[in-house]
This record gives structure tokens, C-alpha cells and sequence, in this order.
């Protein structure tokens, strides 16, 4: 059992807790609970960490005993949990990698743009969401915030696992490539004249949501195929980035039941 926090393998386990750069040159990231922890592919667990306590519990015990596993007294777990009321198990994961052209595979994928989104609850409930409507995947630009944050991990409720992405430096030209493979871009924009539920979504299409503040950039937004709106009663704007591709996501869903 290791009791101190000036540990080496703890002083790296809270490296790549907080640092972004740290975990992309490890190629890992970190999971806490047991949730993300059982559904994790097991040949990508790195590291799994443990506190004392976690350990009293028969079921806890139970769920690890296949695992290779390193006990952490109570105070050096919550030293590098970025959590306020920790579960008391931790894992590192291996960084999953996805290759352009079995992204864009599936016959009438559907798909999820994202440009510059900044909050790490929005992504995670995004890719939540996605999974849960049947998307193909999400594509992102280098400026959305890291993926592999904890607070966004832990939003996807292990969703992170199974939503396949990509992370590029050219969204433009990503567009402009789907567009060649005859997927269908909508921007959701003001400038939409029609409701977005006006449109049929059951061939491939790809869905555009920009930045919580500043919408999507113009220069993204012109190379969508079609901007689409999502009617507003009241004083309101706009919704939350991730509320409005939740919205998208789920009537192209809909459509595609009713097509079965």
C-alpha cells in the first residue's frame, strides 16, 4: 500500500489527472468510479489504483479481483481525485484511436461537428447523448476543450468508451472532405429560415453546433450545406450548445425509426 502522496507513481497518477499535455504524451487518460471502471475495454486498462477503504466492501473487493491493482491509503487517494467525494477506485485507460476512413464508413452515418466548445460538462453530455441517439461519431476541432478532461469523462457516463471521434486542425477541410463522401452538413444558425424538424435527416448527414458564446465561426457555418433553426418561444436566443444537438440528434433518430 502506498501512504504517501510524494510517491512517484502518485506524484505521475496526479500529473495525468490535471495535464492535458501530460496525458497526450502518455497516450492515457484517467477514469474514476466504478461505473467507468467496469465498463472500460479491459485491454486498454493501464493502471487500476485503489484506497484502503474502497477495499472493505465485499462487492469492491469482488469487482477487482481480476485486475491488477495498487492500494492507496484514504488520504493519498483523495490527494489525486479530482472528485469531492471520491469512490475510491481510479483507472488509466489507453487513448483510443480512430482512422479517418473507417470513420466515415457506416451507410448513412450520422454525424456531429463541434467547433471551439469550451465547457467540459457540454462535451461530455454530448457524447452521451450521441450515443444514445445512434450517432456514428463526433468530430472536433483543436480549440474544443480536451476530451480527456476529467469533468468531460465523466460526463459521457462512459460514453467516452464507445463514441467513436476525431480531433482535427482543419474542421474546414474536414467538411469539405465529408462533403466529397456525400454527407449532408445543417448548420444550426440564427440565420435559419427553416425549423430544423423541415428537413429529412435519414440519408448521411452531419450536424454543426459552434461555441457556447459565439455560435458557430462564419467561415464554418458558409460551408454547411443548409442552415436550420430551432424555433424559440419567449425572450430565449439560443439553448446550450449541448441541449440543441441533443435536439438535432434525436429527430434524426425519430426520422429513422419511423423509416425501420
Amino acid at each position: 500500500m502506498i501512504t504517501s502522496t510524494g510517491n512517484k507513481r502518485v506524484k505521475e497518477l496526479a500529473q495525468l489527472v490535471k495535464k492535458a499535455k501530460e496525458r497526450r504524451n502518455q497516450g492515457v487518460f484517467v477514469v474514476e468510479g466504478k461505473k467507468m471502471y467496469d465498463e472500460a475495454p479491459k485491454d486498454r486498462v493501464r493502471e487500476v489504483y485503489v484506497s484502503e477503504s474502497f477495499l472493505t466492501e465485499p462487492e469492491n473487493q469482488k469487482l477487482v479481483d481480476a485486475s491488477d491493482y495498487e492500494v492507496l491509503a484514504d488520504h493519498v487517494f483523495s490527494s489525486v481525485s479530482d472528485t469531492v467525494t471520491p469512490q475510491g477506485i481510479l483507472s488509466v485507460i489507453e487513448m483510443p484511436h480512430y482512422e479517418k476512413e473507417q470513420f466515415f464508413s457506416k451507410e448513412n452515418g450520422m454525424y456531429l461537428v463541434l467547433e471551439s466548445i469550451q465547457d467540459p460538462g457540454n462535451l461530455g453530455t454530448m457524447f452521451r447523448t450521441a450515443e444514445g441517439a445512434g450517432i456514428s461519431g463526433i468530430i472536433m476541432n483543436k480549440e474544443t476543450v480536451d476530451v480527456f478532461n476529467p469533468k468531460t469523462i465523466r460526463s459521457t457516463m462512459g460514453s467516452i468508451y464507445r463514441v467513436p471521434f476525431l480531433i482535427t486542425e482543419n474542421l474546414a477541410q474536414m467538411l469539405i472532405d465529408m462533403k466529397k463522401k456525400n454527407i449532408k452538413s445543417y448548420a444550426a444558425h440564427l440565420k435559419g429560415e427553416k425549423a430544423y424538424d423541415a428537413f429529412d435527416y435519414k440519408k448521411s448527414c452531419a450536424f454543426l453546433i459552434g461555441n457556447e458564446g459565439n455560435g458557430l465561426s462564419e467561415a464554418l457555418a458558409e460551408l454547411a450545406d443548409t442552415y436550420i433553426r430551432i424555433p424559440m418561444e419567449g425572450q430565449v436566443e439560443s439553448l446550450n450548445a449541448a441541449m440543441a444537438s441533443g435536439i438535432l440528434m434525436y429527430e434524426a433518430q425519430r426520422q429513422r425509426r419511423r423509416n425501420d
